[in-house]
């Protein structure tokens, strides 16, 4: 029953999926300075990420003192996630948090890592996130998005933040990325070695590992109850509509860079 469930919610979420994997970013990025500028607000996106996947941790283990034992069926999943996105190898011979690799290749192909690094130090002097991205001076495309994200993660059920994780990051992901990585392809500068690394690995990973146990997650949460199972889809279709306005108006800002 659960297993019909998914298929049938990933039928209904399949035209929006499709929307994002056909969205015209993609061909967009043509230069190196639209790469450089992409990655620069990509990169926030790559931080809430890792603030979702956090949230969902906290939902379904314990990470609260005195330690109680989990009594959720998708505990030893969202930890198996958790150990590869946030200290996952770096193919340096260490391991990093994706956003932290992120920020590597970033720094290897130019982009500026500067705001978002503010952003991060207004967060652990203790300000608030919206008092954070304005401080940052975030763009606007940023802020929804990140906006969108946390008021799943604050306000949402662990039905609505696993969909949102499952649907609008982990299961769409490699396919978006492998969209990059043809673009990536035109472009032969040692540069982009860092970020190329870092789409093959999220590619490898959440097509063969992550992506499917993030799947997983959804229907053990939701089990044989509809109403979870709605508010599921709900914040997938939330998760959905925000990456698809956070890709319209990168590509716009994007579109007006000189090639």
């Amino acid at each position: 029953m659960k297993e019909d469930r998914l298929s049938e919610m990933q039928q209904r979420l399949a035209p929006g999926r499709q929307r994002l994997l056909e969205h015209s970013i993609y061909s967009t990025v043509t230069s190196v300075a639209q790469l450089q500028a992409f990655m620069e607000s990509h990169v926030f996106a790559v931080w809430d990420f890792m603030s979702l996947l956090k949230a969902l941790q906290r939902k379904l283990t314990c990470v609260d003192l005195p330690w109680l034992p989990s009594q959720h069926p998708a505990t030893r999943l969202i930890n198996a996630i958790v150990l590869g996105e946030e200290s996952d190898e770096d193919g340096q011979g260490g391991h990093l948090s994706h956003f932290e690799l992120y920020l590597d290749a970033m720094l290897a192909a130019g982009a500026d890592t500067r705001r978002v690094q503010t952003f991060c130090d207004f967060l652990r002097r203790g300000d608030s996130l919206l008092d954070a991205m304005t401080r940052a001076e975030i763009g606007y495309a940023e802020r929804d998005f990140m906006r969108t994200t946390f008021e799943i993660v604050t306000a949402g059920r662990p039905s609505e933040i696993a969909a949102a994780f499952a649907f609008g990051r982990e299961d769409v992901m490699p396919d978006m990325f492998r969209q990059f990585i043809h673009a990536l392809c035109q472009e032969s500068s040692a540069k982009f070695e860092r970020f190329r690394f870092y789409l093959e690995r999220h590619i490898d990973l959440d097509a063969e590992d992550h992506g499917p146990k993030a799947l997983q997650m959804v229907a053990a949460i939701c089990d044989d109850d509809p109403d979870e199972w709605a508010a599921a889809e709900r914040a997938a279709i939330t998760a959905i509509e925000a990456r698809l306005r956070f890709w319209d108006a990168l590509q716009a800002r994007l579109a007006i860079i000189a090639i």
